[in-house]
C-alpha cells in the first residue's frame, strides 16, 4: 500500500534532514519534489496545491527554523497537512433510535460493492448487531447469487425472495421482513454502472425514498485514482453522501484516491477494504494512514492485528517458554497460524516503519503455509525436539509434506538459529529490552 509515493516521500526527508538548517532554497527544492510525488501518485490537483502552500507556510514559520531539528519538524509537518486532508471528523457509522437502521451502498460497477455488503454486515454481527443483507443489483450477472453465497458463508442472514422482482420491490419487501423479524441493520446492495447514467441515479433516488436510509456509503476502488474522486463527487450531488469506503487499498501503491476523496467531495472516509475475504475491512484513521504515506508506517494497527489472534494469557505463556528455552516446533506452528489471520506478510510488513518497500525481500504468503505443512507432518516428540530428526525421520516428513528433504534441513537450519538468537538475547538480559519494544509476539 503506498510504496510508490513512500519512497519518494522518504527521499525527500533524507535529503531535508541532512541539511544543517531549513531554508527557502531546500524547502523549494523539497516541495518541487513533493509536488512530482504528488501527481504522479494521482492526487487531484487542487489537494496538491493545498498541501503545498501550507506545508510551506509551516515550514518556513519561526518556530521550524529556529529548531534544533528542522528536518524532523518538517516531517512532523507534513504528515500533520496529510492527516487534515484526510479528516479529522467523527467516522463512526450512525444508527436510527428506532430499528431497522439502513445502510445504503452506493458506487460504480466493479468497485466491491458487493462484498462489502458482507463485510460490513460481518463488522456489525461482531458489534452485537442483527444485519439483514439486501441483494438490490438485479442488473448485473449473478450478483444476487454472488452476495447470497458470500453473506451464507459469513453466517449473515439475507433477503431471499429477490428473483424476478424489481429493486423497488426488493427493497420494500426487505425493509417490512426487517421490522417484522427484528433485524435491526440493513445493508442494501445497489446497482452499478460501468459509467454514470441517469436512469442509475433516478433508480438510487428511488430506493432511497422507498429506504429513508440512515447512511448512504459510497464504494470506491481507491485504484481508479481521480476517477473514483470524479464519481464520488457526482454521486454526492444527487444523493448527498454520509460516507465513503475505499476498496482494493491493498493493491493500490500510489495512495492518490486515498488523498483526494475527502478533499474534493467533503464527504468522510469511514472504511478501507484491503482484501478480498469477508475480514478484510478497517475502520479509517486518517493519522495512520498518513504515517504510512510517507513511509513512518503503523505500528498501532499491527498491535490491534495482534490483539484480535493472541490473548494476554498466550503472551505471557510464551515469554515462558521463551525464558526457560522450550520454545518447540509446535509452538512456532501455533504462532504462524496466527500471523495467517492477522492478514498478508506483505501488508504486516508495510505497517513497521522502514519495512514497508523492502526491496529483494520474497514476500510469500505460500512459504507460511508450506512451512506449516512440514510441521503438520512431524509427530509430537519431533515437534518438542527437532534435534531428533534424522535422516530417515526427514524423508518421512517430505513424503507427508509434499516438500523436499532440502526444505526440511532448511526450515530446521533456521529454527535452530532462532533458538540460538533467543538464547543470546536472554544471555544478555535483552528480554526486558524486546518487551518494551511492544512486539506483538513477544510481550507488551
Amino acid at each position: 500500500m503506498f510504496e510508490s509515493i513512500s519512497e519518494k516521500f522518504q527521499s525527500i526527508f533524507r535529503v531535508i534532514k541532512g541539511d544543517a538548517r531549513i531554508t527557502e532554497s531546500n524547502i523549494s527544492q523539497a516541495l518541487r519534489e513533493m509536488k512530482l510525488a504528488l501527481l504522479e501518485a494521482d492526487v487531484h490537483f487542487n489537494v496538491v496545491k493545498k498541501i503545498l502552500d501550507d506545508v510551506k507556510a509551516r515550514a518556513l514559520g519561526e518556530d521550524v527554523m529556529r529548531s534544533l531539528t528542522p528536518g524532523q519538524q518538517f516531517v512532523k509537518i507534513v504528515r500533520d497537512e496529510l492527516e487534515e486532508i484526510l479528516g479529522r471528523e467523527d467516522r463512526v457509522l450512525k444508527f436510527h433510535s428506532v430499528p431497522p437502521s439502513v445502510f445504503m451502498l452506493v458506487g460504480l460497477q466493479g468497485s466491491g460493492k458487493t462484498t462489502t455488503a458482507a463485510k460490513i454486515g460481518r463488522m456489525l454481527k461482531e458489534s452485537r448487531k442483527f444485519p439483514f443483507i439486501v441483494p438490490a443489483d438485479t442488473y448485473r450477472p449473478a450478483a444476487i447469487d454472488q452476495l447470497v453465497k458470500i453473506s451464507r458463508d459469513a453466517g449473515l442472514s439475507f433477503f431471499a425472495n429477490s428473483a424476478g422482482k424489481t429493486p423497488d420491490e426488493i427493497c420494500r419487501e426487505a425493509l417490512k421482513e426487517a421490522r417484522q423479524t427484528g433485524y435491526d441493520c440493513l445493508i442494501v446492495d445497489t446497482a452499478g454502472r460501468l459509467h454514470i447514467d441517469e436512469t442509475l441515479m433516478e433508480e438510487l433516488e428511488r430506493l432511497k425514498g422507498i429506504l429513508n436510509p440512515t447512511e448512504i456509503l459510497y464504494v470506491a476502488d481507491a485504484m481508479t485514482g481521480q476517477d473514483a474522486v470524479k464519481s464520488a463527487a457526482e454521486f454526492n450531488r444527487r444523493l448527498h453522501l454520509n460516507g465513503v469506503i475505499l476498496t482494493k487499498l491493498d493493491g493500490d501503491a500510489r495512495g492518490g484516491a486515498a488523498l483526494s476523496i475527502k478533499f474534493i467531495t467533503g464527504v468522510p472516509i469511514k472504511f478501507i477494504g484491503i482484501g478480498e475475504k469477508v475480514d478484510a475491512l478497517e475502520k479509517f484513521h486518517p493519522e495512520r494512514m498518513a504515517s504510512r504515506i510517507i513511509g513512518m508506517g503503523d505500528i498501532l494497527s499491527l498491535i490491534e492485528k495482534a490483539e484480535q489472534v493472541i490473548e494476554a494469557k498466550e503472551v505471557i505463556e510464551l515469554q515462558k517458554k521463551l525464558r526457560r528455552e522450550e520454545f518447540s516446533l509446535e509452538d512456532f506452528r501455533l504462532h504462524l497460524l496466527k500471523v495467517k489471520k492477522m492478514g498478508s506478510i506483505e501488508s504486516l510488513l508495510g505497517m513497521i516503519p522502514g519495512l514497508g518497500s523492502l526491496k529483494g525481500v520474497s514476500l510469500d504468503d505460500k512459504e507460511i503455509d508450506r512451512t506449516i505443512a512440514i510441521i503438520n507432518s512431524m509427530n509430537s516428540t519431533e515437534r518438542e525436539n527437532f534435534k531428533i530428526i534424522d535422516g530417515s525421520r526427514k524423508r518421512r516428513i517430505a513424503r507427508g509434506s509434499g516438500r523436499s528433504v532440502q526444505e526440511i534441513n532448511r526450515l530446521l537450519k533456521q529454527f535452530a538459529q532462532v533458538k540460538k538468537m533467543m538464547r543470546q538475547i536472554k544471555e544478555a538480559g535483552g528480554w526486558k529490552g524486546i518487551k518494551r519494544l511492544g512486539l506483538p509476539f513477544i510481550g507488551k
